[in-house]
């Protein structure tokens, strides 16, 4: 048994029917130049016949007395594939509304935590010879980067490669099977143990980080510092249903990465104006803007280039999204000043500190969650934004191109929005993911998102980059 991180283990405590801890991805492909009628069959037929299962599409919760108190992981020998591989047909036309509407009812299925807590659906149907591959896994086996790393393994920047296995067989790691390291023995107590000798070593320099927080919340000396709370309530702080909406929006990233050079800011702080700027458009319409401005919390990773290993490897940061600045090139340079300073607070503490200080800086959401006051009271901040770097050269499935991706994010009563980006080849790829109740109109916001893009072009005095 391998027992979990604490950041781990929360993303389970806080799974309910309303707000199912799962995240996605969503693939689109182009089938090969000659590719016939007999393509997509003969990739199911592979796909079903790989029954080898690599770190962590291998793993189960462990089933225990103290399996919520002391959650562990085990291997799963006996892996039902059927259950866990799915095929799909979208209905004509198979636009992009089509594939939209069915990702938001997949993304919606809560998981079954008796099996391995992933599935993997094989879309056909999709308009100009298009197909799609949605793989869901629980958060408590992986973070956005991790997830990311595991597609791209599954892939090849080989156009004639046609070898390739489903993503079950490859993992996290080289060898399609789970190391020793990723699996260690160990008892509860020994696990206990070791956790609470790793926590006493982070104790200084996590107590010091804390205590910076504290001083700023009492004075408030510092405008730009987004602490915890520090937002208002809003139309997208209240509870939440099980039903997830999903939208897209893809652009150049050269376009966004020649807008940030132009304003002297980062590529991820161009992600959040546009985000900004299409939030704001979107309250003024319903009449729901927040005087005060919305706020942030923005996943940052602390994960190594060569870290093969799954499980959360990220930290937290909160910006201001200054919401209540009109101006779009003013409120960029504001989200860059609210940015700059959370990461310059997180970057003071030592790698080792890093997971005690992010399962302490979080424990406020998490209760929030855990006592079911979690969009009754002022949210920790209003919705989570995350940029997730991804392959940087087209990557092929047997042959099949894969044209766009994108992440499907998971809510909490409180936060019925995420908005998460991905980068692909020169792509900058935008998944919405919205309460269906709360945000009946979801699309709109990635519609306005990029027009938030081209007033901030306009802004700038820059032609419009397509």
């Amino acid at each position: 048994m391998k027992l979990l991180k604490p950041l781990d283990a929360a993303w389970l405590y806080v799974d309910t029917r309303e707000t199912p801890m799962q995240v996605g991805c969503l693939a689109i492909f182009s089938l090969p130049p000659k590719a016939g009628p007999q393509f997509l069959k003969k990739q199911v037929e592979k796909f079903r016949a790989t029954r080898d299962f690599a770190y962590p599409f291998n793993l189960r919760l462990a089933a225990s007395r103290l399996r919520f108190a002391l959650p562990a992981w085990e291997e799963d020998r006996q892996i039902d594939l059927e259950y866990h591989f799915r095929h799909s047909a979208l209905p004509a036309p198979g636009g992009e509304r089509e594939l939209g509407v069915l990702i938001s009812r997949l993304h919606s299925n809560a998981m079954d935590f008796s099996r391995p807590l992933w599935e993997c659906h094989l879309i056909e149907g999709l308009e100009n010879r298009r197909f799609a591959l949605y793989v869901k896994m629980h958060h408590s086996l992986v973070d956005g980067i991790g997830g990311m790393r595991m597609l791209a393994r599954m892939l090849s920047p080989d156009p004639h490669a046609r070898d390739l296995q489903p993503p079950w067989a490859v993992g996290a790691g080289s060898g399609g099977r789970a190391k020793k390291r990723d699996m260690p023995v160990a008892t509860p107590l020994q696990g206990v143990v070791r956790g609470v000798r790793t926590q006493l070593r982070t104790v200084p320099g996590v107590s010091r980080a804390f205590g910076e927080l504290v001083r700023e919340a009492v004075r408030h000396e510092d405008k730009d510092w987004a602490l915890p709370f520090s937002g208002p309530r809003s139309a997208l702080n209240g509870k939440v249903s099980g039903q997830r909406r999903f939208a897209t929006q893809h652009y150049s990233l050269e376009r966004v990465r020649r807008i940030a050079k132009a304003a002297e800011v980062t590529v991820n702080d161009v992600f959040l104006e546009l985000c900004a700027g299409a939030i704001r458009r979107y309250l003024l319409e319903i009449h729901a803007l927040p005087d005060k401005p919305l706020t942030a919390g923005v996943p940052v990773s602390v994960r190594p280039a060569d870290d093969e290993h799954a499980g959360n490897a990220i930290s937290f940061i909160i910006a201001k999204l200054n919401t209540h600045i009109a101006d779009p090139l003013e409120r960029v340079r504001a989200i860059h000043d609210s940015a700059q300073h959370a990461k310059q607070h997180l970057q003071q503490l030592h790698k080792a500190d890093i997971d005690n200080y992010t399962a302490l800086f979080m424990a406020p959401f998490m209760a929030q969650l855990l006592s079911g006051l979690g969009g009754h009271i002022r949210p920790m901040f209003n919705l989570t934004v995350s940029n997730v770097p991804g392959p940087d050269r087209p990557l092929y499935l047997n042959g099949a191109k894969m044209e766009q991706m994108y992440p499907v994010s998971l809510l909490a009563h409180g936060q019925a929005l995420n908005i998460t980006a991905v980068s692909y080849a020169g792509q900058f790829n935008v998944g919405f993911t919205g309460c269906r109740d709360t945000l009946p109109s979801m699309q709109r916001l990635s519609v306005y998102a990029g027009e938030a893009l081209d007033e901030l072009e306009a802004a700038l005095g820059l032609e419009n980059g397509g």
